[in-house]
């Protein structure tokens, strides 16, 4: 069984959204189960999960993991502080090599169409390539990416949630998370 960690933060629930999709593509493959966690928040006033949430990240679950694929809201064309505080704890993984050679995929919402989806798509991946994981995109065989008219882009899916955060996603940024979360696990299954 390929253990697909879906690791996000989630502020207004739209990343989480999309992890719930990405989920469902990884699931689509025989023999690959989605394992999700979010990351700890680092104001006070947000600590804690929603009773239906899961549960948070510890570094421990990247080792266990045989691909990643992250998420995050975009910051001012960036991941997200308490994302980036996650994978900053991740130095004993690294030096370990607990990541090296898996699969892995990022994803992002943004309150705006051009609200800087590539560059958070990007930084999420930098220190991914640091880790030594295997980038997997969406290729354009994916109608979707020449259809769509909200989010969605090779190096990722996107959403745009709207100034207010309440924009559902469409059925193209749907389509788009499923399809990464089925090639993700596709690929996890083809390494192992």
């Amino acid at each position: 069984m390929s253990r697909v960690l879906i690791l996000f933060y989630s502020r207004y629930g739209n990343t989480a959204s999309m992890a719930r999709q990405i989920a469902r593509g990884v699931e689509e493959i025989p023999d690959a189960e989605a394992v999700m966690r979010t990351v700890r928040p680092l104001s006070s006033e947000d600590q804690d999960l929603p009773e239906d949430g899961p549960p948070h990240a510890e570094v421990e679950d990247l080792s266990a993991c045989d691909a990643l694929i992250l998420g995050s809201p975009t910051r001012f064309g960036n991941m997200a502080a308490p994302l980036k505080a996650f994978l900053d704890q991740t130095s004993s993984v690294w030096m370990n090599g607990g990541l090296e050679g898996k699969p892995a995929a990022v994803f992002t919402s943004t309150g705006s169409l051009h609200g800087g989806q590539e560059t958070t798509l990007i930084s999420m991946m930098l220190p991914l390539f640091h880790h030594g994981m295997l980038m997997v995109g969406l290729p354009y065989s994916n109608p979707e990416l020449m259809a769509t008219e909200s989010g969605g882009t090779p190096y990722g899916p996107s959403h745009v949630a709207g100034p207010h955060s309440d924009r559902k996603l469409t059925e193209h940024e749907k389509s788009l998370c499923r399809a990464l979360g089925s090639r993700v696990a596709r690929l996890a299954r083809q390494l192992e």
